[in-house]
């Protein structure tokens, strides 16, 4: 399977919190929600719906995992939501346990297995292993070389600090810019893969 980030993202590299105040407010974070403004439901939208059209799984650190399992299973009956609900789903955690597996299809993969079983999954056969969000997850899969393609929806606002999925290893990581897509309100989509040292 190939593995597929994709991050809302400000021009200053912050992920935190995109969709609500209340989402993540670590480290003091005030800007919760702050995509809003900027989502276009035709460029974003578009490539979120390719995105999960493609897909076979879902991967999830946790605190996204239960923001999503909080959120989808009661959007039943919406396109969109109804994929999002049939889809298998991992949760990485060193917290949760099988009881807390409430989002139907859903298994959890202990956090000091992490790499371990997601290199498994990227090495069985099938389509997508599709990421959303959980940065500190896609911090260590970058780090790990373990990611096929990273979507990168950029919006237009810096937002003075907050969590990024960019690796401070040193490691020097070049990609190619497969595709972009630019919507009304300034948002990029732009879709980047591994590429060798030129």
């Amino acid at each position: 399977m190939r593995i597929v980030i994709s991050a809302f993202i400000s021009l200053d590299g912050v992920v935190q919190a995109p969709g609500g105040p209340e989402e993540d407010t670590d480290g003091g974070f005030a800007h919760g929600g702050w995509s809003h403004p900027y989502f276009d439901p035709e460029v974003v939208g578009g490539a979120f719906a390719e995105g999960l059209g493609k897909a076979e799984a879902l991967l999830f650190g946790r605190r996204t995992w239960q923001t999503m399992a909080a959120a989808w299973p009661e959007r039943a009956g919406d396109p969109f939501a109804d994929r999002m609900n049939s889809l298998p789903k991992y949760v990485v955690s060193g917290t949760l346990d099988e009881s807390d597996l409430t989002w139907n299809n859903t298994t959890l993969i202990p956090g000091d297995q992490a790499v371990a079983r997601v290199r498994e999954l990227r090495a069985a056969e099938g389509g997508d292993l599709a990421m959303m969000g959980s940065p500190t997850l896609v911090r260590t899969l970058l780090s790990e070389g373990l990611v096929d393609e990273l979507q990168l929806i950029r919006m237009p606002v810096i937002l003075g600090g907050g969590k990024s999925i960019f690796p401070v290893d040193g490691v020097k990581c070049p990609l190619e810019l497969v595709s972009s897509a630019t919507g009304k309100t300034g948002v990029q989509v732009c879709v980047y893969r591994p590429a060798d040292e030129a």
